[in-house]
């Protein structure tokens, strides 16, 4: 499978996203305990938190189905971590067949996945907390949270792009661009806006 860092993207079109989990697990990783899936596009910023009650393929699928029906536009590849329930054929053939494009990031290497790392403690963290969550009822409750807050975080609250990054000896300086709202580079890319259906609703 392709290995993609965070230097490797050259400002792809929107619908390639890089996927991860937050663990809801209190102060002890033991036991079982919801998970929250977060998809974060590159082009655009657009983030999508689903949670789940197991960390597995099945809900891994199940996930990006229902994140996908949230996105403004089509997803059209996927960059995920080395995480078993992301890394095996079940998942990996399923994302194939839906014509995405699979990539991974290089073991322990969390700046391959600079966005959406980024995300899971602007979003996640900010608004969960590192509390323990389990069962169905919690899966629910932090379901209804994202619902309410995903057009405000992803519409209304301005974002940086890294624009340049140059390396001065063990230095790193990065350069970004001024703040914006997403809705502005999500509507610069007018053609995968969503489309009217016949009922007149947006897809």
């Amino acid at each position: 499978m392709p290995v993609r860092t965070f230097g490797d993207w050259n400002d792809p079109p929107p619908g390639y996203v890089e996927v991860d989990f937050v663990a809801h697990s209190g102060t002890s990783s033991s036991g079982s305990f919801v998970q929250t899936m977060v998809l974060t596009d590159i082009a655009t910023g657009w983030t999508e938190c689903v949670p789940v009650r197991t960390r597995d393929s099945g809900n891994v699928i199940v996930a990006t189905k229902q994140a996908r029906s949230f996105f403004p536009f089509p997803l059209l590849g996927a960059d995920f971590d080395n995480d078993s329930a992301f890394m095996n054929e079940f998942v990996v053939s399923w994302c194939r067949s839906e014509e995405l494009e699979v990539t991974r990031s290089r073991a322990y290497r969390k700046n391959d996945q600079a966005h959406v790392e980024q995300k899971n403690g602007a979003i996640v963290r900010r608004l969960v907390g590192y509390g323990r969550f389990v069962g169905a009822e919690a899966t629910a409750a932090l379901g209804k949270l994202y619902a309410v807050v995903r057009l405000y975080g992803n519409l209304f609250q301005p974002s940086f792009k890294l624009q340049e990054k140059t390396r001065i000896g063990a230095r790193c300086d990065q350069a970004l661009s001024s703040a914006s709202f997403r809705l502005r580079p999500v509507s610069w890319h007018i053609r995968v806006w969503p489309r009217p259906t016949s009922s007149g609703s947006r897809r």
